[in-house]
């Protein structure tokens, strides 16, 4: 079996991979919060040491400011787009949903252009409209969905997520849906929190991971599922399993993993990519801590045919830290 490098990226949380063509890329938070980077690779371990190429820089003024969150490249109806979440000058909490969109088929070379911030179906007067990251697509029977994390606006903060059918890339066709509440203690340490939401199609069915509760050792990963042939816009056809599939292990050195990707390994396995930290204590806020590092884990089936989701001692801290190369690595 393929060993993977651990960790696979340095100081990239919310890390996706997309592979297309042959070639992987690769594209995470990085750790200034102010720009988005782009990687590409002929292989999966080739991505720790690849050249990175800033694709795009955060705005000074207005909209689409620092912090800059969870980009995620996806090619859809026929073009590339990276989704990411962006902030407001002056304002660190009011982050709404944005994209990019490339007018190349090479994502490296070609040209990136705003697409500026997702729209909502006219018949939606809530989507957006508030507290809003993390956005990922998935095609089902040849219709596109959007799934988002987004405050809903109760007496307290609580982060769901919600999915609405496309139009465009950048524009809902429907009402969204709440897809998940935290329901359970493991997704309300702290905060009550399902954000990150990642799709995988196995086996006739559509899984939904997606992460819970704060950002410390506390996140952890949930996991929703239905089937292909289902209604995917009916919340009644998702089941929720009631435990975390992924989870703090202290003696293996893995604390708060959460926001994956899945995608298709170098041997066609299917491998779950996420971040955590290496300790447990964090001084001050734990977005101010940048060492949330890109891992790799594979992905068991179990005699159901479900996914089984586990560390391995063997495929973890293959690589020290430091042995990622830091120069000459940007254009």
């Amino acid at each position: 079996m393929k060993q993977y490098n651990s960790p696979l990226a340095v100081q990239q949380a919310d890390p996706y991979i997309i592979k297309r063509n042959g070639k992987y890329y690769f594209v995470a938070t990085h750790p200034e919060y102010d720009r988005i980077e782009l990687r590409e690779a002929d292989c999966i371990n080739d991505i720790t040491n690849a050249r990175r190429k800033t694709i795009w820089t955060c705005h000074k003024q207005g909209e689409m400011c620092h912090p800059i969150w969870a980009p995620e490249l996806h090619y859809i109806m026929g073009k590339w787009v990276i989704y990411f979440t962006a902030g407001e000058e002056g304002k660190r909490v009011c982050l709404r949903p944005y994209a990019l969109i490339c007018d190349s088929e090479d994502p490296m070379t070609g040209s990136w252009t705003e697409a500026g911030k997702l729209k909502a179906s006219e018949d939606d007067p809530y989507s957006f409209r508030d507290f809003a990251i993390d956005m990922t697509v998935f095609e089902n029977k040849g219709k596109w969905y959007l799934i988002w994390a987004q405050k809903s606006g109760k007496q307290f903060d609580v982060s769901e997520l919600y999915m609405a059918e496309l139009e465009t890339p950048t524009k809902l066709k429907s009402a969204r849906v709440t897809l998940s509440t935290p329901d359970y203690d493991w997704e309300r340490r702290e905060l009550w929190i399902n954000e990150g939401p990642s799709v995988m199609k196995h086996g006739g069915k559509i899984y939904v991971s997606y992460s819970a509760s704060t950002t410390g050792a506390h996140y952890c990963m949930g996991l929703l599922s239905c089937s292909e042939n289902d209604d995917v816009m009916d919340p009644n056809c998702w089941s929720k399993r009631n435990k975390p599939v992924l989870q703090t292990v202290p003696e293996l050195g893995v604390y708060g993993p959460g926001h994956n990707c899945f995608v298709e390994g170098d041997e066609g396995e299917q491998l779950c990519v996420l971040h955590f930290r290496n300790y447990r204590d964090i001084k001050g806020d734990p977005l101010d801590d940048h060492n949330r590092h890109a891992h790799v884990i594979k992905v068991e089936f179990d005699e159901k045919d479900e996914p089984v989701f586990a560390f391995r001692k063997e495929e973890l801290y293959n690589v020290p830290f430091e042995n990622e190369v830091q120069a000459g690595l940007n254009d």
